[in-house]
């Protein structure tokens, strides 16, 4: 169990540990390269300061990373990414790589999706713990409803794979999931959640559109975004707009609802 709640947000790559500061946060995540672009990671130069810092640090894979994808050269891409990006990841200590659950194209099923993640898992050797995250929308994505989060998370694991996951609040409200239990009934069959994506949303609830918004600012209740904290009691980090002085106001709140 943890002893400090630790709060913190998305980051610019440019300077992680500066961007950590100007928003007090505790744990912080990161793009190693341009999240709308299949680009390689490139050494900054600043990896061994990264992971020699205490600051907690998760990496989030690119946008374009699909391992449910029906199409084999999408699927082959976002094997070589997360090749890519979990070397990079380790290198700056990354405690994971965050991936979306993804899903077929076309007229594909989740269980066509989920055949699809291990054929992607099957030939990866990932050096950093992948953590799946949960999606707002597609009636066939793999992690959208929890229901379908849970299979796909018991053929990885029974297949030898060690896939922790991600609970974004935004997606659960948005993809149909009460959130109020959402954490409760994600440890329930994952185990435990290692990383909280701490989002308000713009849309109502179950509109399958991923839309983020600043807490309290949106459709979420702010006691169930809290609860969803409360019951996590892991990282957590906000990707609100607004930059870093509303990011920093974010936290405050949750700091300060939480005593």
């Amino acid at each position: 169990m943890f002893k400090v709640i630790y709060l913190g947000s998305h980051v610019e790559r440019k300077d992680p540990l500066q961007g950590a500061v100007s928003r007090q946060a505790d744990v912080v995540q990161i793009f190693l390269s341009p999240p709308q672009a299949w680009a390689a990671p490139k050494i900054r130069g600043d990896e061994h300061e990264l992971l020699s810092a205490e600051l907690p640090i998760f990496v989030h894979a690119p946008y374009l990373a699909n391992p449910a994808s029906a199409n084999p050269a999408v699927r082959e891409k976002t094997r070589r990414c997360l090749q890519e990006q979990t070397t990079a990841a380790a290198a700056v200590g990354a405690l994971g790589l965050v991936v979306h659950g993804g899903h077929p194209t076309g007229g594909g099923t989740v269980a066509q999706g989920i055949d699809n993640w291990l054929e992607v898992m099957r030939d990866l050797e990932p050096e950093c713990r992948i953590l799946i995250e949960n999606t707002a929308g597609g009636s066939a994505a793999v992690a959208r409803r929890f229901d379908d989060f849970a299979r796909l998370l018991d053929a990885l694991r029974g297949a030898g794979h060690d896939v922790g996951v991600v609970l974004d609040t935004c997606h659960a409200h948005a993809g149909g999931e009460e959130l109020s239990s959402s954490a409760e009934r994600l440890i329930r069959f994952a185990g435990s959640i290692e990383l909280v994506h701490l989002n308000d949303s713009k849309d109502d609830f179950n509109s399958g559109r991923d839309n983020h918004q600043s807490l309290g600012e949106g459709s979420c209740a702010m006691q169930d975004l809290l609860q969803v904290v409360q019951v996590a009691n892991t990282y957590t980090v906000v990707e609100t707009p607004g930059g870093y002085v509303d990011q920093a106001r974010d936290l405050s709140v949750v700091r300060s609802s939480l005593g």
